[in-house]
């Protein structure tokens, strides 16, 4: 690529993004702008703070303190880069190849191109020009020797933006097709929210160790140590894990190469700068050779699988659907097994299950923990009653907006001619695996952690069965008469006038008020031991049964009215889940 195309490609490139801020109007232009000018003034303060820093600041710092706070900046670095990742999960092409191909131009020169300009993000403005100002403070404050350290940054951070540019490539070639995409976007998402809290599952698990731990002659002596006893101890030498850590992990090179240079040894920044960069050339030789085979028209380079798969597939999938649910209406079963299908290959579904079920297993887990030892008896029932409501916590975008996640296939609802309290039933029945399944692992984790009687256990299965039908009338209700579009891949609602997002959010924060009568076996069983000296246990079981009986009823009797309220509202209904406003 010469000059002259080069000047063209972003001339052209200026073109486009000028009609698109003319198209969303000045407004949305201006706004972009002064976004734009605040990255940059962000960048400028950053590089002027980190220079300052480093000159006056960090003079003669430690080696260990150095490292900490290279670590931290590279950290925070990698985490506000992963956040972009996962925001914007396909590459995202400054200038489309596939539009060039017919031109003489080389796809090398395009592709170099458009990793350049995947530098333009705000991790990369918000903390590179300050990582690059407190290097150049840093040769200020402690010597020139600390000049190898900008190469080694420049190297590390070369390395993760070409890694992720061979990953966002390699991602392209999966989502080609469309359910892989949302099941790639899922299972991605999936793991940010995984890894992002394993540093709170590891701190909390060692304070439950430190708690637990007997105190040692160690510990002692530590707690009669003078302040300058604990400044010599602080300058001592690292563990040779961290040590070990630092030397072999590439992500925290920056921090071992600041260390060595703090102690007047370069050998370790040269070495991190050279393979960093070494480990960056290796990624872009692959995202240029996945790039080529993409646009050569050989993504993934496997065979088409066989008809007869797909067959014993499409016969495996009729019989699902043929199945027969005891006690069921034949046309309510159908529509159970063909919801309950839908939910399990839905993307979205899986995200609002996956991730509620991370969060809602390491807060609730870690509390039922770290109260087990000091939880008055009387008080277990309502343990294991809480167990039960927050079972539903992840189910409440599922259960309040029922038609939400059809989108077009909300089309076959409306012409078949089954009785629309079915569909409903369908709907709630389709759901119940999940809930059952959620709500008896967090009451086999109360149980363990806190150790509820079984007897109490029993009473809160019967709990989560009675939870289930007034959430489901409940969802009913909101279901049918406040729908919203939720954006295929992903967890987000299409564009909601401000009623319904008013409604959205008031239906959410009432969930908890909904779900007061789950807790009626649990206060009265309390109530009538502390007051009437009765055994508690029977109490519970028997008005948890009780309990059970009458949101039978309500839930049997709620059908047939909100049945007729669906068929009066399937078409305001169809209008919001199939319209694209995106």
């Amino acid at each position: 690529m010469d000059l002259s195309q080069l000047r063209t490609i972003l001339w052209l490139r200026w073109r486009l993004t000028r009609n698109q801020w003319l198209r969303h109007g000045p407004l949305d232009a201006a706004v972009t702008i002064l976004v734009a000018g605040i990255g940059l003034l962000i960048g400028a303060g950053g590089a002027v703070g980190g220079f300052l820093a480093g000159t006056f600041l960090l003079a003669d710092a430690r080696p260990d303190a150095l490292l900490a706070l290279w670590d931290v900046l590279v950290g925070g670095f990698l985490f506000v880069w992963t956040v972009g990742i996962v925001k914007d999960i396909q590459r995202s092409e400054s200038i489309d190849i596939g539009r060039l191909l017919h031109l003489p131009i080389s796809l090398r020169g395009v592709f170099w191109l458009n990793y350049l300009a995947s530098h333009l993000t705000f991790a990369i403005i918000l903390f590179l020009p300050g990582m690059l100002g407190l290097a150049v403070g840093l040769v200020f404050g402690n010597g020139w020797i600390m000049l190898w350290l900008i190469p080694l940054l420049l190297g590390v951070v070369s390395m993760v933006t070409a890694w992720t540019y061979c990953l966002r490539g390699w991602l392209v070639t999966l989502m080609t097709n469309q359910r892989r995409r949302r099941a790639v976007i899922a299972a991605i998402t999936f793991s940010f929210v995984l890894l992002s809290q394993l540093p709170y599952i590891l701190s909390h698990t060692l304070d439950d160790r430190k708690r637990h731990r007997p105190k040692t002659v160690e510990s002692s002596q530590a707690q009669k140590e003078t302040p300058s006893d604990a400044e010599g101890r602080a300058g001592r030498s690292l563990s040779p894990v961290v040590l070990a850590a630092h030397r072999y992990v590439p992500l925290l090179w920056v921090g071992n190469g600041a260390m060595s240079l703090g102690r007047g040894d370069a050998r370790a920044a040269i070495l991190g700068g050279a393979a960093a960069f070494l480990i960056a050339g290796l990624g872009l030789r692959q995202a240029y050779r996945s790039t080529l085979r993409f646009y050569q028209g050989s993504p993934t380079g496997k065979r088409p699988p066989r008809r007869a798969k797909a067959e014993r597939k499409s016969v495996a999938g009729r019989n699902f659907l043929a199945r027969k649910l005891p006690g069921v209406p034949p046309d309510a079963a159908a529509l159970t097994l063909a919801f309950f299908r839908s939910l399990t290959r839905a993307p979205e579904v899986k995200m609002a299950l996956a991730t509620n079920f991370i969060m809602l297993l390491i807060f609730g887990g870690m509390l039922f923990l770290r109260r087990a030892s000091g939880l008055d008896g009387s008080l277990k029932p309502l343990v294991a009653t809480g167990a039960v409501v927050v079972a539903f916590f992840g189910m409440l975008g599922l259960m309040f907006n029922q038609f939400g996640y059809d989108r077009g296939g909300f089309r076959t609802l409306v012409l078949s001619p089954v009785p629309r309290e079915r569909i409903l039933l369908g709907k709630n029945l389709a759901l119940l695996p999940f809930a059952l399944g959620f709500g008896m692992a967090l009451l086999v984790v109360a149980k363990l952690a806190v150790g509820i009687p079984s007897v109490f256990v029993a009473a809160a299965a019967f709990q989560l069965i009675a939870a289930f039908l007034l959430m489901s009338t409940v969802g009913n209700l909101v279901s049918v008469l406040v729908p919203y579009r939720i954006a295929p891949g992903s967890m987000k609602p299409t564009k909601t006038t401000s009623l319904v997002t008013v409604l959205i959010a008031l239906s959410h924060v009432l969930f908890p008020t909904a779900m007061i009568p789950i807790f009626f076996p649990a206060v009265l069983g309390l109530l009538l031991s502390r007051w009437r000296g009765l055994p508690a246990a029977p109490v519970i079981l028997l008005s948890s049964v009780i309990l059970l009986g009458l949101m039978i009823v309500l839930y049997q009797f709620s059908l047939s009215g909100l049945g007729d309220l669906l068929q009066r509202r399937e078409k305001a209904i169809l209008k919001v889940v199939t319209e694209e406003v995106e």
